[in-house]
């Protein structure tokens, strides 16, 4: 079993990850008409993956090497599990499996970026509503 200071810098890489991602996509978000939607969503399912990643460390769960966020979230116990509308997992899925390589797929709007990104803050909020102070600290600090 590991040590609690161990489990605690997991989780803080995890979240730290996870808030790149989620800066990465907010910024792109900023090109309006020029922005990558794409890349947008793939960072907003990023967030949501770390965060749920950084949670089942702290609650000592394992998962596979994945990036499926329905299998992750059901992983998660009930009482933590962040609320999603139906679809909203698998879409989020697609994000870093299907679009990411070149496929036909049919375009993101910026209005399912925007989404994307609004799902992730959810996810993100809600997340860390749970895990300890500790774990939200930055590197350093």
């Amino acid at each position: 079993m590991p040590e609690p200071e161990e489990v605690l810098l997991v989780v803080r890489g995890w979240v730290a990850k996870a808030e790149n991602d989620l800066t990465a996509a907010a910024h792109t978000l900023k090109l309006e008409a020029d922005c990558p939607t794409d890349t947008v969503c793939f960072h907003a399912q990023q967030t949501v993956e770390k965060y749920l990643k950084a949670l089942l460390v702290l609650r000592g769960i394992d998962f596979p090497k994945t990036h499926d966020v329905e299998a992750l979230m059901g992983l998660v116990p009930p009482p933590d599990r962040p609320e999603t509308a139906e679809g909203e997992q698998a879409r989020l899925t697609d994000y870093a499996t299907v679009i990411r390589h070149p496929a036909d797929y049919e375009p993101i709007s910026l209005t399912e970026a925007r989404r994307a990104v609004r799902l992730a803050r959810r996810v993100r909020r809600h997340i860390r509503a749970l895990l300890p102070q500790e774990a939200l600290l930055r590197a350093g600090g």
